[in-house]
């Protein structure tokens, strides 16, 4: 996965849900070094009787911001929409350089 362009990731999830799964795993995705290189992440948990659904909410350098219904899409479609959005920053990049 591409998180060089990722600037924050927020999520809300209960870690108890089996349908929270899918944030917890794009968490377990990030780079241990995410939070030094300038990307804000951002966890709150829910407890164990709520209701609430799980969320997941990436910004972007450009200024795109993606909300991820995580109990509607596994963990491989959350990836391949960051991956793609993230590979036309990289082809942008990659022309403004030279």
């Amino acid at each position: 996965m591409i998180t060089r362009f990722i600037t924050e990731v927020a999520t809300r999830f209960n870690p108890f849900s089996a349908r929270a799964k899918s944030a917890r795993l794009f968490l377990t995705c990030l780079p241990p070094s995410a939070r030094s290189s300038g990307m804000n992440i951002t966890t709150q948990l829910l407890p164990r009787s709520s209701t609430e659904p799980s969320s997941l909410h990436i910004k972007f350098k450009d200024g795109k911001e993606m909300k991820v219904d995580c109990e509607a899409m596994g963990i491989k479609s959350i990836i391949e929409e960051v991956d793609r959005h993230s590979r036309l920053l990289q082809k942008a990049a990659d022309l403004s350089d030279g």
